[in-house]
């Protein structure tokens, strides 16, 4: 083995943990935001005003997003990466969208708070699908 053959798999190797951690960051993050968001929707007067409606709604749409994106994120078997893409940009929309619902709810700017880091997360995540990993790239 070279000099150089160790750097390039020490390199790859600190890339794919690097990646991995994204992931499990992304997922965590996620996760933190559904159950928050499924809290809030909880607590929602359903018989309340349209904005506690439109609380609720949000919340438990959030809850599902985020739900579905931990699950994508959580398996281990070879991914599309674009269609991971489309699942992390969609998940980043619909948390900054419930956030913007939740600052003007009563009691609701931690679960605001929550939706701002998952869809900040998940934009971190999805830069590293588009850095090529040596190793992996078809070049």
């Amino acid at each position: 083995m070279t000099p150089t053959t160790t750097t390039t798999t020490t390199t790859t190797q600190q890339e794919l943990f690097r990646f991995l951690e994204d992931r499990f960051v992304c997922a965590q993050a996620c996760t933190e935001c559904a159950r928050s968001c499924a809290l809030r929707a909880s607590v929602a007067d359903p018989d309340g005003s349209p904005e506690d409606a439109l609380a609720r709604r949000k919340g438990i749409l959030c809850a599902e997003v985020c739900d579905a994106t931990c699950r994508l994120l959580s398996e281990q078997a070879d991914q599309d990466e674009a269609a991971l893409r489309v699942q992390l940009e969609w998940c980043g929309t619909v948390c900054l969208e419930t956030a913007q619902v939740f600052d003007d709810h009563s009691g609701g700017q931690d679960t605001a708070k929550a939706c701002r880091e998952c869809a900040q997360a998940c934009k971190d995540f999805a830069w590293t699908l588009d850095t090529p990993r040596r190793g992996t790239d078809s070049a």
